[in-house]
């Protein structure tokens, strides 16, 4: 994963500033803010679902292998 020093990042924030206004940045932050949390709680649901779907999948395994030594 590529690593972003403290050059790159002044200059995206120079750039920021330029492009979108010292006035509207904040908002513009905020918005990003709200969209990456969002993501990152689909990304956190749904790997709670693959989670208890392979926990659901190993106990129903277990079930069957059980019941076929009985």
């Amino acid at each position: 994963m590529p690593q972003i020093g403290w050059s790159e990042l002044l200059i995206i924030v120079v750039l920021a500033i330029l492009i979108i206004g010292p006035k509207d940045l904040p908002v513009v932050l905020k918005k990003i803010a709200s969209t990456v949390k969002k993501v990152k709680s689909y990304v956190s649901n749904i790997q709670d679902d693959i989670e208890n779907a392979v926990d659901i999948d190993a106990e129903v395994e277990k079930d069957k292998k059980n019941k076929n030594k009985s």
